[in-house]
């Protein structure tokens, strides 16, 4: 689940901010620090911001967010396509014994 606390534009400018402060702040570390203190975040969601903008951008490996969210897409529809494959299994061994049950005709 993708949690929409924060709008997009304010993650994408937290995350420049850090990415350009980051040489004279002490590193990655302390710039998501000082970032993060100023835009009233945890550095540890900013740090988490920052590695998957540049697992999106190339930069660092890692899954993409829209390969991730496909992903995740494509195993809830599995799970449904299992569950209407047991529903219709369940129905059709109703239905077969149903045929194989001598009328009283």
């Amino acid at each position: 689940m993708v949690n929409k606390k924060y709008p997009e534009e304010f993650k994408e400018r937290a995350v420049r901010l850090v990415l350009a402060s980051q040489s004279e702040a002490g590193g990655r570390r302390g710039a998501c620090a000082r970032v993060g203190q100023q835009l009233g975040l945890s550095a540890d969601t900013l740090r988490k911001w920052v590695a998957q903008a540049e697992i999106d951008t190339g930069t660092r490996p890692g899954v993409m967010t829209d390969t991730a969210a496909r992903l995740l897409e494509l195993e809830r529809e599995n799970r449904e396509l299992r569950r209407a494959n047991a529903i219709l299994r369940s129905a059709s061994a109703f239905f077969a014994a149903e045929l194989d049950r001598p009328s009283i005709r």
